[in-house]
């Protein structure tokens, strides 16, 4: 793809003026001219073309604050892909996330700027490594991480994310579960229910940077320090994490603390998170471990553009799998539906 370099024009300025005044926070004057051209080209060619941005929390700040129509968590973005009226879908996120809305919206042409753009945990199992574990263990339910491909959703019983995996495990009802890929997610879930839990040894290559060193280090430069933390990182992080919980719940608990008092916060978790929340919530200083994920910073606004203006790249899943890994994330969504009202 070659990307070609956008004039910053008075008409671009007039009519990105606006975007920036709400987005200045976090988006520094002196790179708008160079974000500005493809913010008003992308969001022209949106309305030509009927088309919706799904982007993930861990999107780059131009991207989250100025083309997504849509932002949050993986299970916020499955859900509302599923009721968006759009007619084509730009996925800004990963891939498997892009299979996920393909899954819901069958009908639609659902887009990723990147195909590179993967996942460490989805690749660190197969539909045929699931089909092994139902061998070994006959009759145990398949509990998948929505981090997976639409192959081993197809394999299994029904999804979860990072912020319904505990309620889903109970709510099945059974004395025990396998649950993938993600082993450090599998030991938190563990360590909520009484559900014996089988795990398999995925990990998200981001999260599994951090340690607990790192989190008291921090602490000695400031003991007043909120710590937050993904429930993909390490025990010994959430051992010393003030808050658990997935991308959706960390933003609503920086909320509850920006209406409260001043607070300094360290989210352990992918670097683009704290931009991103700190946008919603300026009067919170965060501290910022940067671990990027090389995955989601494939994604750029000249990239989204091109995927509008070529329409590419296109997301498919063979149908005998969709229908499968469909029935999944739509068990999913069933157990979700009351856990988000």
């Amino acid at each position: 793809m070659s990307v070609i370099d956008l004039p910053f024009t008075n008409d671009v300025d007039r009519e990105t003026r606006p975007i920036f005044e709400r987005v200045r926070g976090v988006i520094p004057e002196v790179e708008w001219p160079l974000h500005a051209p493809y913010v008003a080209a992308i969001n022209r060619l949106k309305r030509e073309r009927n088309a919706v941005i799904l982007a993930h929390n861990y999107q780059v700040p131009e991207i989250f604050f100025t083309v997504a129509d849509i932002v949050g968590d993986s299970l916020a973005l499955a859900m509302q892909a599923a009721k968006t009226d759009a007619d084509i879908i730009v996925l800004c996120g990963v891939h498997f996330m892009a299979e996920t809305a393909k899954l819901v919206n069958p009908s639609k042409t659902v887009l990723v700027p990147d195909l590179r753009a993967g996942c460490s945990l989805a690749e660190s199992i197969t539909g045929a490594d699931v089909r092994l574990l139902r061998e070994r263990y006959p009759g145990v339910p398949v509990v998948t991480y929505v981090n997976t491909s639409a192959e081993v959703k197809a394999e299994s019983d029904v999804c979860v994310t990072s912020g319904n995996a505990v309620q889903i495990v109970e709510a099945l009802g059974v004395s025990r579960v396998i649950f993938l890929p993600d082993e450090y997610l599998a030991k938190y879930v563990a360590s909520k229910t009484n559900v014996e839990i089988v795990a398999w040894k995925g990990h998200c290559e981001v999260h599994e940077r951090f340690t607990g060193e790192d989190v008291r280090r921090f602490r000695r430069d400031d003991p007043s320090l909120i710590v937050i933390a993904h429930p993909e990182c390490p025990p010994d992080v959430l051992a010393e994490a003030d808050y658990v919980g997935s991308t959706q719940g960390m933003t609503e608990y920086v909320g509850k603390m920006a209406d409260t008092k001043a607070a300094r916060v360290l989210l352990m978790t992918e670097c683009s998170m704290a931009d991103n929340v700190s946008g919603k919530y300026p009067s919170v200083e965060f501290v910022r471990p940067c671990n990027l994920c090389p995955h989601m910073k494939r994604n750029t606004l000249p990239k989204v553009l091109h995927s509008l203006e070529a329409m590419e790249y296109e997301v498919t899943v063979a149908p005998d799998v969709a229908d499968r890994a469909r029935a999944a994330v739509e068990r999913m969504l069933a157990y979700s539906a009351p856990l988000r009202d």
